[in-house]
């Protein structure tokens, strides 16, 4: 009998029970919104700045949209600070995700992904550090199982880190907006986030659609993307 192995299932299982359990709580649902931003965060100098990291890391790690990170920074920090503090947040995420797949789910992901897991594989063998900087540019596809997937396939870890925060900075900067930075009026500040979002989304299919060289990260995103990811 493989003690390790019945151990590392227990671990799963606990750690998704207690996730479950958070979710149903209302003191978890109450979490990041922007009272929770006001009383917690906002004024609280460092102790504010680490705990919105702490929580917005965890939060992206289980799956909770980064783009909301993103606009709560906004709110809480302004544009700048804002922008920097939600892409390390979502980055801290990431390492969470990626290390939870890599040490503990590698056993049920590989079952469950293996294709895509594979996919994967081959899209940033090679290149780790610009292809996931692609993949991470694409404005549809899930964070989430992405951090997954890289945990169990052969990536190297620094590179899709680096590729990883680096991607997530123009939407970060986009949400950002619209949490509250310029100094304008709001239709302003929405419109121009709208712009800076279309501008980013298209650079990031183009720049796909060019260096993916044939390759596939994901069909369903391939169907996304429409004729805009074809060769």
């Amino acid at each position: 009998m493989n003690y390790r192995t019945i151990l590392r299932g227990l671990v799963v299982i606990a750690s998704l029970a207690l996730l479950g359990y958070m979710a149903s709580t209302a003191q978890f649902a109450g979490l990041l919104d922007e009272k929770w931003i006001d009383h917690e965060v906002r004024g609280h100098g460092f102790t504010g700045d680490f705990l919105f990291l702490a929580a917005g890391g965890l939060f992206t790690a289980v799956g909770l949209p980064r783009q909301l990170i993103a606009f709560l920074g906004g709110y809480a920090f302004g544009i700048w600070t804002g922008t920097v503090l939600a892409t390390l947040a979502a980055g801290i995420g990431c390492i969470l995700a990626f290390y939870y797949a890599r040490f503990l789910g590698r056993a049920m992901l590989a079952k469950r992904y293996s294709s895509r897991i594979q996919k994967l594989d081959d899209f940033v063998h090679g290149h780790p550090f610009s292809m996931t900087l692609l993949i991470r540019l694409l404005p549809v596809g899930s964070n989430l199982i992405t951090n997954l997937l890289a945990g169990v396939s052969k990536v190297r870890a620094l590179p899709f880190f680096v590729g990883s925060v680096l991607g997530y900075l123009p939407q970060s900067l986009v949400f950002a907006l619209v949490g509250g930075g310029v100094q304008v009026d709001n239709q302003w500040r929405i419109a121009l986030a709208a712009g800076l979002f279309i501008v980013s989304s298209i650079l990031g299919v183009r720049l796909y659609q060019h260096y993916r060289h044939g390759k596939s990260f994901d069909e369903q995103v391939d169907e996304k993307l429409g004729e805009s990811a074809n060769n």
